[in-house]
């Protein structure tokens, strides 16, 4: 994959040592698209979720934003996500489980890092009506610095086109209730809405027309 330049921004495959920026990047983004940095106290936890497991095990599916100001953005993907499921099922949840306890109490009562916690004990997993059509998913978050300049199309193109490359004939991902701004820009660039209940899907058919 070659770098592609967006405007005075590029985007560029990820590299073993951008995995911090990952963990950086995903904090900062991880309250529905703001800083979380205030909600949780350890600033890892967000990454070990949404972003490090991806450049761990899936690193030609991840592409990094960067411009003069520093590394600001990435996207991460998974190619057929129930495979990497069970990857992250045998390979990088239980030595997490052993760090951060199950949260107890009301789920209605959590704070955003017992949510985060308890997704690394119970984890959502593909249906396999949604993996037939659409088997690959995707995370993307860009700071401040970055949006508003076309980088997040961009970077949802470089991803498309390696999943096309590696034979994937769709995509999916979820976008909280709360995060419309997230909804419109997935909309805007391409994907489908699909109907039904929280967290909302949109799915982006890769088959050529």
């Amino acid at each position: 994959m070659l770098d592609v330049d967006s405007g005075e921004a590029l985007i560029r495959p990820f590299r073993p040592d951008d995995l911090e920026d990952l963990y950086r990047i995903c904090l900062l983004t991880a309250d529905s698209g703001q800083d979380a940095t205030r909600l949780i106290g350890d600033p890892r936890l967000p990454g070990q979720i949404f972003a490090a497991p991806y450049g761990v095990f899936q690193p030609s599916l991840a592409f990094m934003a960067e411009d003069g100001a520093g590394t600001a953005g990435y996207i991460v993907g998974a190619l057929d996500s129930q495979e990497f499921e069970k990857t992250l099922e045998s390979r990088w949840w239980p030595a997490l489980r052993e760090r951060y306890p199950e949260p107890r109490g009301e789920a209605g009562q959590w704070t955003k890092e017992q949510y985060y916690t308890h997704l690394i004990h119970h984890p959502p997993s593909t249906p396999d009506e949604l993996a037939r059509s659409y088997p690959s998913h995707l995370h993307i978050n860009l700071l401040p610095g970055l949006q508003g300049r076309g980088i997040g199309r961009r970077l949802i193109e470089t991803l498309a086109g390696a999943l096309r490359d590696q034979g994937s004939p769709g995509l999916h991902l979820h976008v909280g209730p709360d995060n419309q701004r997230a909804a419109e820009f997935y909309a805007h660039v391409g994907f489908t809405e699909q109907p039904g209940v929280p967290p909302r899907l949109f799915t982006m058919d890769l088959r050529a027309p």
